[in-house]
């Protein structure tokens, strides 16, 4: 019996600062993931390093994609397909909490994050869509 979805798939799209991590994303970040993987190894993460390019290179991901990683940005990785359950393992490497890493992608200090979490989190007031946005 074939699925019938509640929705089209593109409306996944018009969340406003979400990506919504899909099979698409998933094959897209495929090479990105595997190098996250690779970190779980103590001798992986001591020869990242020792000389993150040399590093990464030896991964097929994509510039873009090496790029974020060895500027740490979250964010961008998340829009090239990442997933923060394997984008974490690099900020780990780095002696990052997980705090630290969900703030950098706040625009907020980790303090600031936690406070306004603790606080209940963000306004639902807002923007709720992209396309209402125009």
């Amino acid at each position: 019996m074939p699925r019938t979805r509640l929705y089209p798939l593109e409306d996944l799209e018009d969340i406003p600062g979400t990506k919504v991590f899909n099979a698409r994303r998933s094959r897209e970040a495929y090479h990105l993931h595997k190098f996250c993987m690779s970190l779980m190894k103590a001798e992986n993460r001591e020869e990242f390093k020792a000389d993150e390019r040399a590093y990464l290179d030896k991964f097929a991901m994509t510039e873009e994609q090496k790029q974020g990683v060895l500027e740490r940005d979250l964010t961008r990785l998340i829009e090239l397909g990442g997933n923060m359950y394997f984008l974490v393992k690099i900020a780990s490497t780095d002696g990052w909490s997980a705090l630290k890493a969900v703030s950098s992608m706040s625009g907020m200090s980790a303090e600031e994050y936690s406070k306004m979490m603790l606080e209940g989190g963000r306004s639902p007031k807002g923007m709720r869509s992209i396309r209402d946005k125009n």
